[in-house]
Order: structure tokens, then sequence, then C-alpha cells
């Protein structure tokens, strides 16, 4: 691939050096003397902007066209970086920077199986590879220098060393499309807020705690956001008259003997 985009570069080279060739019909003896050559003695003449050269009888002059580079090109080089991008995981648009034919839905696609990928390295080499041993042998010290008081640990070690790890969240493509996914999906049961919050790199109780500290300190204030789900009820509507009219109930009919009061 690099050896065939080499050639074609040469090639683009070639075809931008621009020169000329004077044919003469037959060949005569220059009565005006030597002009310019080259090491072969082959006749040399320059050429400047805005020249009118004016040739000799039986003279012609021709221009080089050297073939350009192929209109294939662009789509073999764009094949080949797509095979690269296969066989290393990623996308195509990742490795070559080239957004030009992508829309909303097919770099999602692309973004979701690369984001597979990663978070299968992220859990399955990343944490528990090098994460959790490293934080089993740092509480192991630290109970073992007295820095850390856990009653019980050497017999209930592997209670103690639970950890949860919340790898870097994602930056989404159109991130009011995903949210409203979330919200739909949390509202139907689907999914809980703690996964919500957690597949955007926070702990979830952690979350909980500042929107606590957030709604205490702005009601300590007085201050009210539109964001605050508080005071974001739909008001009851008050009744009216025709709301506070009676329905007419047979139970309550007087006897029919008698009229009844209006």
């Amino acid at each position: 691939l690099d050896q065939y985009d080499d050639a074609e570069l040469v090639r683009k080279k070639t075809a931008a050096m621009f020169a000329g060739f004077i044919t003469r019909m037959a060949p005569e003896d220059n009565l005006m003397g030597e002009s310019a050559a080259d090491p072969n003695g082959v006749a040399m003449a320059g050429m400047e902007p805005g020249t009118l050269q004016i040739l000799e009888p039986g003279e012609d002059i021709k221009f080089s066209a050297p073939a350009d580079v192929g209109s294939s090109y662009a789509e073999f080089m764009r094949q080949q970086f797509r095979a690269v991008a296969a066989a290393m995981g990623i996308t195509y648009e990742m490795l070559t920077g080239d957004l030009t034919q992508v829309n909303y839905s097919s770099i999602r696609a692309g973004l979701l199986e690369f984001r597979r990928r990663c978070e299968a390295l992220q859990h399955g080499v990343i944490v528990h590879q090098v994460c959790r041993p490293i934080w089993r042998a740092w509480m192991d010290q630290a109970v073992l220098e007295g820095v850390l008081d856990l009653p019980g640990y050497r017999n209930d070690r592997r209670t103690y060393q639970a950890a949860k790890w919340i790898p870097q969240g994602w930056s989404w493509v159109d991130p009011q499309k995903e949210f409203n996914a979330m919200k739909l999906a949390i509202r139907a049961g689907l999914m809980s807020r703690s996964e919500a919050i957690s597949g955007n790199g926070y702990d979830a109780e952690d979350v909980d705690r500042e929107i606590a500290a957030d709604n205490a300190r702005a009601d300590a204030l007085g201050l009210v956001f539109d964001s605050d789900a508080r005071h974001d009820q739909v008001p009851t509507a008050m009744p009216t008259d025709a709301n506070q009219a009676q329905t007419f109930d047979p139970m309550d009919a007087p006897p029919n003997n008698q009229e009844p009061q209006l």
C-alpha cells in the first residue's frame, strides 16, 4: 500500500512537469550559430510567461501530456484503509480522520462497536490484570502496616477487597437523543439510574449526594431552578361551577307519591 501510494505520488509529480518539444520536417544546418543544448547535444529553448515564439518554417511544437493520477486512486486507498481499520478493530474514520462520507447513523453504529471492544479490554484486561492486583496488594500492605483497621480482614479478605470499577464515560454524537433514550429506558424499567450514571463514568451514590447537597443549598438560599424536579409539578385544576354541579342519583329520588323538590 505504501509503495502504491509512492508510485502515484511520482506519477503526480511527473504530470506536473511542463515540457514542450520542437520538431522539424527536415534537419538543416543552423545558420544563426549554435543554440543552447544539454550535455547530450540536444538543443534546448527556454519559455517565459507571455512569450510569443516564432517558429522556423517546417518546425512544430508539441507539449507533453503525461497520464495524471487515475480516478480510481481515492477509492482504492479508501478501500485499503477500511480493511486496515477492520483488522485493527477501529473505524475507518478513526484511522484516517475522513468524515466526508458519514452520517449520524453510520458513525454511531461504528462507535458503538468500537466502544464495545474497548469496554471488553477495560474490564477484561486493564481492570482484571492491572487495577485489581494493585488494589489488592495496596490493601494487604495497608492492613499489615496498621494504616487500615479492618476486623476479620484475614478471614474475610474477599469482602473487604470488593470494588466497583467505573471507567471513563463516553461522549455521544448527539447527547440529546442518547439521554432521551436513557430516560425512556429508566421509566420503562429496562435499566436503572445507577446503570445509566455508571455508563457515563460516574458513581450513582456520589451523584445522588451531590444532587441532595445542591437542592439543600438552593433551598437555603431561596433559589429555584427548572432542573429541580420538585418544582416541576403539573398544577391541579381548580374546581369550577360545572365540576361542582352534583350528578343526579336515582337512589336520592323521592318516592313516587311525592313530587321532587326543586
